[in-house]
């Protein structure tokens, strides 16, 4: 149906001593043109003289037609029959199957990222079924950025894609988000949950002095209080052999005042030494 079909029709002359004088070429049948025969033609003996014929169906079914030849040979009237059959067009095919996009693992965790700075993790997509092209990524949080992806991206059937997926918590607290590809895939979007909790910068205080001279010491005591003066309370659960000690059971915006103290081999422990304070930003 609507394409059309062409075939070559030849008039010869069979006498063998006279011309014939195409006079009059007339065609009926809607579905059916004529082309290269214009009367009049003279065709001298033994001449053959081709044209064409077009068939366009324009629906599915039979066609018929002819071509009415009129000259001055002893067969004056010459009836062509023209005949076709219109078919319906081939269905289109089907698209080619669209592959399924999958993220490992569905849910990107970070856990606890300290407040002002960062951390990456990374997760991967794979494709199913047929390549998927990525054409863009959405996230629904700003505390969260994707990286490793150059866009359009393809990922092909058995060779999974990685990507990067950076938290940078700007307060304290829990903070979730999504991140959603958007692709050929018959499931796009496809998302994977994004989880993080922005903890408070970790502070240590740390703590160093004169030793004694006497060689009797077997460690020292830590003792730490709220208020200059004290009360103290000790911070070391055993006695420390060394003159230096790290502090991080300390609080922000706090003011902390150490003490230390000497202890011998016989337990005796000495009085307290000079007061030091570390505030804590």
């Amino acid at each position: 149906m609507g394409n059309p079909k062409v075939l070559y029709e030849t008039l010869r002359n069979s006498s063998q001593s006279s011309n014939i004088t195409v006079s009059r070429a007339a065609l009926t049948g809607a579905a059916f043109s004529m082309s290269g025969l214009q009367p009049p033609v003279v065709l001298t003996p033994g001449q053959g003289y081709t044209f064409s014929v077009t068939f366009t169906p324009p629906a599915a079914g039979k066609d018929s037609g002819k071509i009415s030849i009129s000259s001055d040979a002893s067969d004056a009237n010459l009836a062509i029959s023209l005949s076709g059959a219109g078919t319906q067009p081939p269905p289109p095919p089907p698209p080619p199957p669209a592959g399924q996009l999958s993220v490992t693992p569905i849910t990107i965790s970070f856990n606890n990222v300290t407040v002002g700075s960062y951390g990456t993790q990374t997760a991967t997509l794979s494709a199913s079924g047929a390549n998927v092209v990525v054409s863009s990524i959405a996230l629904s949080n700003p505390a969260f950025s994707a990286g490793g992806l150059s866009l359009p991206a393809t990922v092909t059937v058995g060779q999974p894609v990685q990507f990067a997926v950076t938290f940078t918590p700007q307060a304290i607290g829990a903070v979730s988000g999504t991140i959603s590809f958007t692709s050929n895939a018959a499931n796009s979007p496809t998302a994977a949950a994004l989880t993080g909790s922005g903890v408070a910068e970790a502070h240590v205080v740390d703590l160093s002095w004169s030793v004694s001279p006497s060689q009797n010491i077997a460690g020292y005591n830590v003792y730490r209080g709220n208020t200059s003066g004290g009360p103290y309370s000790k911070i070391n659960s055993q006695l420390d052999p060394n003159n230096a000690y790290s502090d991080s059971s300390v609080s922000d915006t706090q003011t902390y005042y150490y003490v230390t103290t000497a202890v011998n081999s016989n337990g005796q422990e000495s009085g307290y030494s000079n007061e030091t304070q570390a505030t804590i930003p």
